[in-house]
C-alpha cells in the first residue's frame, strides 16, 4: 500500500507538473511590449478603510440575541438554567461556516457552545442552548469560522457517491485529520488522536467506497473534528452582558395576605382590635404548608390621618377605620417604623425568622409615597409637588382623587431623593427583607430604577425587585430590562384561547430574555371579570392556569374562598376591599381550594417544566373552550389542557407536537394526570373531555 508521504509527494508533484505545463504555454513577450515606450500611470493611493463592528469581520455574524438595547443592559438567565441564543451568521461563496457560544462566568472561565444552522436555513439563523451555573455576572460572544470539516464532508459526500476525484477527496482530508491530530495530541486528548489517526488510517484512495463513504456521515468523528480541528477565519463579535439571578427571581409561588385582618376581632361597639404581626405567624404556617414560597405583605408602617380613606374608597373615614396602607406616615413615623397596631421592629424580626423556618421568604410592600402626615412632608417638602396655591399636589388620576396621598417629585432634589430610598432598601434588608414588591414603579423615573438596580445587585446581589407594573407594554419592558426581575402583568385579563396563546407566545419566545411575569389571580385592585359569577370551576380555572402557564405565579387571600362581590356592577374593585378595613376570614371554611393550590405547588415543585418558560409549545386544539400548551425541561415533560368553560362540559382533540418534547414521531405516550392520579395512553392526536368539577389535565409525560 502506498504510504500516506508518500502520496502527498505524488499528488503535489502531479500539481506541480500542471503548473509548469500551463507556465510553458504561454507566449513570451515581444521586444516591444517588453521595452513600453512610455510609464503606465501609477494606481492612486488607496484609502483608508472604516472601521469594521466587531461580527461583521471576515465572516459577517449579526442580529444576536438575547442582547438588549445594544447590550448596555444585561440579558437575564438563572441559576443552573439554559437560555437560547441565535444570530444570523454567513459567508461568501459556498464554503461551510460554522460558529460557537463563548460564555465567560463570574471567575473569568469560558466554556464553549457550538452552533447549529436551524430552519428556515435559507435565513442563515444558528443557535445554541447554552448553560449557565451559580448566580453572578456572565459574560457571551459568539465566534463564527472558517468550517474546513463541514465543507469537505460535503463535498466527499457527493464526490464519493459518484467516484470522482477520489484521491484528491481523500489527500484533502488526510491533511485536516493531520492538523486535529496534532492539536489533540498537544492537548492530551489521547482518545481522539487515536480515533483521528484510525480515521485517516481508512481515508485511503484503495479502501472500498463503502467505507469511505461512512467517513463523512460518522458522527464520533464529527464531534472530534469540531473540538480539534484549528478554526481559521475565526470572527468574534463584542461581549455582551448576562446576569444570573438565583432561582426565586423566576420560578416562586407568591401569597399574599393583610396582617392587620389576620387575627382581627370587632367588638360590639362596632371598634376593632387589629391583628398583628404575631398573630399572623399562624397564617405564615398555613401559607407554608400549601407550598408557597414567598409570603407577601402590604405596607406594614403608620397610616396617615389627614383625608384618611374609609370603606369602599369612601372619602370620609370613621374613628374605627384603619385607612389604606399605601397612605404611609404619620406621628409614629414613616417608611422606616412599623405600625404601632401590628406590633414593633422586634415583632416584624421574629415574623421574618419564623417565615424563614417555614420556608418561606417575606416580599415586603415599597411604596414610595406619603401620605400628608409623613415626616418627608414637613422635613422634605422639596420632596413633592408645590401647587401656586402654596399647597402639596397629592395624587389623582381624573377624576379620580387621592387626597390621602402625595407622590414624590425626583426632580426636585433626585439626590437628596436618591440617597433616602437607598437608606430604606439598606434598612429593611438589614431587618431580613430579601424580596421587595414595589408599588406603581411606573410613576417614577425608569432612570431612577436603573441607579437603584444597579446599587442593589452591586451590594446585594439576592435581594429581588417585583414590579406592579400594570401599564404600557413599552414602560413594563423599561422597567424589566433595567433591573426589576420579576412583573405583574397581563394574565387577569387574557381569558380567551386565543388571548392566552399569544400571550404566552409572547412571554415564551419574545420577552423571556428579560421579562420574567408573576401570574397573579386576583390582587386588592382587581377583582376579575372571570370570577365574577362566583362559579368555583371558574376559580380553579384560573388558578390551573396560572400555576402552570408561568415558573412564577401568586394569590391574593380570599380568591381560595371564591371572594367575587364587586363595588359597581362591571367594575374591577372588590366590594369591602380590604385596602380601606379588616377582613378577617376562616380560611378552612368550606368550600374553598386549599387543597387545589397545595396540589399545584407540590406539582410545579416536582417538575422541573413548569420552572421555566423558554421550552414552551401551544398546542393546537380542535375547540376553541380548549387550551393546551406543552413544557420541556431536560427528560421532564408536562402537558396541560384546560377547559375554558367554567359552565359546560367541552370536548375535542388535542395535537401534541412530538418534535417539541424532543421525541420521536412513532412514540409511544404514557401520560399522568397529577389532577386526578389517571394515567393514559395517549397519541398525537388525542380527544379529551373536561367538565366543570375536572377542568384541567396536568400530565406528566414518559414514552417507549
Amino acid at each position: 500500500m502506498v504510504s500516506k508521504k508518500k502520496r502527498q509527494r505524488s499528488a503535489q508533484a502531479r500539481v506541480r507538473s500542471r503548473v509548469t505545463v500551463q507556465a510553458s504555454a504561454d507566449p513570451k513577450p515581444t521586444d516591444a511590449q517588453a521595452r513600453p515606450t512610455e510609464v503606465p500611470p501609477q494606481p492612486a493611493a488607496l484609502s483608508v478603510p472604516p472601521p469594521i463592528p466587531p461580527g461583521f469581520g471576515r465572516i459577517p455574524v449579526h442580529n444576536v440575541q438575547p442582547v438588549l438595547e445594544g447590550g448596555d443592559y444585561a440579558a437575564k438567565a438563572v441559576e443552573n438554567g439554559d437560555l437560547p441564543v441565535t444570530a444570523n451568521i454567513f459567508r461568501e461563496g459556498h464554503d461551510a461556516v460554522a460558529a460557537a457560544v463563548v460564555l465567560t462566568d463570574p471567575a473569568g472561565a469560558t466554556q464553549r457552545f457550538e452552533m447549529a444552522q436551524i430552519e428556515p436555513i435559507g435565513l442563515d439563523i444558528w443557535k445554541a442552548w447554552i448553560r449557565v451555573g451559580r448566580p453572578g455576572d456572565y459574560s457571551f460572544h459568539i465566534e463564527a469560522y472558517d468550517d474546513r470539516w463541514g465543507t469537505w464532508r460535503h463535498n466527499a459526500g457527493i464526490k464519493f457517491s459518484v467516484g470522482q476525484d477520489i484521491a484528491l477527496v481523500c489527500l484533502e482530508g488526510l491533511q485536516l485529520l493531520d492538523e486535529a491530530r496534532d492539536a489533540a495530541r498537544a492537548a492530551g486528548d489521547d482518545a481522539a488522536v487515536t480515533l483521528l489517526e484510525q480515521a485517516a488510517s481508512q481515508l485511503d484512495p484503495e479502501q472500498p467506497m463503502t467505507v469511505l463513504a461512512s467517513l463523512p456521515t460518522r458522527e464520533d468523528l464529527h464531534q472530534a473534528m469540531v473540538r480539534w480541528c484549528p478554526r481559521r477565519l475565526a470572527t468574534p463579535t463584542r461581549e455582551f452582558p448576562l446576569v444570573v439571578h438565583r432561582k426565586a427571581a423566576q420560578f416562586s409561588a407568591w401569597y399574599e395576605f393583610f396582617p392587620r385582618s389576620i387575627g382581627a376581632e370587632r367588638h360590639k361597639d362596632g371598634s376593632w382590635t387589629s391583628g398583628t404581626l404575631a398573630s399572623s405567624e399562624e397564617m405564615l404556617e398555613h401559607v407554608a404548608a400549601m407550598g408557597f414560597d414567598v409570603a407577601y405583605i402590604p405596607p406594614i408602617h403608620p397610616i396617615g390621618h389627614s383625608f384618611r380613606k374609609g370603606p369602599n374608597n369612601s372619602l370620609t373615614a370613621g374613628p374605627n377605620d384603619p385607612g389604606s396602607p399605601w397612605a404611609i406616615g404619620s406621628a409614629d413615623g414613616g417608611h422606616d417604623a412599623v405600625h404601632p397596631d401590628l406590633g414593633t421592629l422586634e415583632d416584624f424580626d421574629h415574623f421574618v425568622a419564623r417565615a424563614r423556618e417555614l420556608g418561606l421568604e417575606v416580599a415586603l410592600d415599597f411604596a414610595l409615597q406619603a401620605a400628608p402626615d409623613h415626616p418627608w412632608a414637613t422635613q422634605h417638602p422639596e420632596w413633592f409637588t408645590t401647587r401656586p396655591d402654596g399647597s402639596i399636589a397629592y395624587a389623582e388620576n381624573p377624576p379620580k382623587k387621592y387626597q390621602d396621598i402625595y407622590p414624590l417629585n425626583f426632580d426636585n432634589d433626585p439626590a437628596g431623593i436618591y440617597a433616602e430610598v437607598l437608606r430604606l432598601m439598606e434598612f429593611w434588608i438589614g431587618h431580613g427583607v430579601t424580596i421587595f414588591r414595589v408599588d406603581n414603579p411606573h410613576t417614577k423615573p425608569v432612570s431612577f430604577w436603573a441607579w437603584l438596580a444597579a446599587e442593589l445587585h452591586s451590594r446585594h446581589p439576592e435581594v429581588l425587585l417585583q414590579a406592579e407594573a400594570f401599564t404600557r407594554p413599552e414602560m413594563m419592558h423599561a422597567l424589566a430590562k433595567v433591573g426589576f426581575h420579576l412583573s405583574y402583568c397581563y394574565f387577569v385579563w387574557r381569558t380567551t384561547k386565543q388571548e392566552l396563546s399569544d400571550y404566552l407566545n409572547e412571554l415564551a419566545h419574545e420577552t423571556e430574555s428579560f421579562f420574567r411575569p408573576n401570574f397573579f389571580t386576583n390582587t386588592p385592585d382587581i377583582n376579575p371579570k372571570f370570577t365574577r359569577s362566583g362559579n368555583p370551576a371558574a376559580f380553579a380555572i384560573r388558578m390551573i392556569l396560572a400555576a402552570t402557564m408561568s415558573p412564577a405565579w401568586g394569590v391574593y387571600s380570599g380568591f381560595e374562598l371564591f371572594e367575587h362581590a364587586a363595588l359597581v356592577d362591571g367594575g374591577e374593585e372588590y366590594l369591602d376591599s380590604e385596602k380601606y378595613e379588616y377582613r378577617p376570614r376562616d380560611f378552612t371554611a368550606e368550600p374553598n381550594l386549599n387543597q387545589l393550590m397545595t396540589k399545584l405547588n407540590r406539582v410545579r415543585h416536582d417538575h422541573p417544566a413548569l420552572q421555566q418558560l423558554n421550552h414552551t409549545t401551544v398546542l393546537e386544539t380542535s375547540s376553541d373552550q380548549l387550551f393546551a400548551f406543552a413544557k420541556r425541561s431536560g427528560d421532564d415533560r408536562v402537558i396541560v389542557v384546560v377547559n375554558l368553560d367554567p359552565d359546560n362540559t367541552v370536548e375535542g382533540t388535542v395535537y401534541t407536537d412530538l418534535g417539541a418534547l424532543g421525541l420521536p414521531a412513532d412514540a409511544h405516550l404514557v401520560a399522568h394526570d397529577e389532577l386526578t392520579d389517571t394515567v393514559f395512553d395517549w397519541n398525537a392526536a388525542h380527544y379529551v373531555r373536561l367538565w366543570p368539577a375536572q377542568p384541567a389535565h396536568i400530565l406528566t409525560i414518559s414514552w417507549a
